[in-house]
């Protein structure tokens, strides 16, 4: 992360926003990384991350669920770095992931919002949908942050 807040400050500066996306996506972890979960945009107020649905479905050939309750935690933890700041680590410790409709192909596009900034606790809602944005799912993520 101390890579993507020197990319961030960069930004503030003039820098490239373009750096910044690939910084925030090298940051993202295994996991991400083997979901194809990719960072598109961010700010304090959103961030949105896609996702493919071919390679995170279940054996009926539906998208996973749990796939997008990773793409949930992915963007909300993400989130809730960015707002803590630098020094400071936040983890999820609770997730909640409500399924609306199924997907077989294509991608999937998250996007959270803070729900609650706090100092030691951040909450964030999560609206997954496919490409005509009809809604996949809907989750909430609590955040516990800590140091600094």
């Amino acid at each position: 992360m101390r890579e993507l807040f020197a990319a961030i400050a960069a930004v503030a500066d003039g820098g490239d926003r373009v750096a910044v996306l690939a910084a925030a996506n090298r940051v993202g972890g295994e996991l991400n990384a083997m979901m194809g979960i990719r960072i598109e945009e961010f700010g304090p107020d959103r961030v949105a991350a896609s996702m493919p649905v071919v390679g995170n479905r279940q054996p009926f050939g539906l998208l996973h669920g749990g796939a997008n309750g990773v793409l949930a935690e992915a963007l909300g933890s993400f989130h809730a770095a960015l707002l803590a700041g630098p020094g400071r680590v936040a983890v999820g410790v609770e997730l909640s992931c409500t399924h609306h409709r199924s997907m077989t192909a294509g991608s999937v596009t998250g996007v959270s919002t803070p729900v609650h900034v706090g100092r030691t606790m951040m909450t964030f809602d999560i609206v997954i949908s496919r490409e005509d944005g009809a809604r996949v799912c809907t989750a909430r993520l609590s955040c516990l942050v800590r140091g600094g």
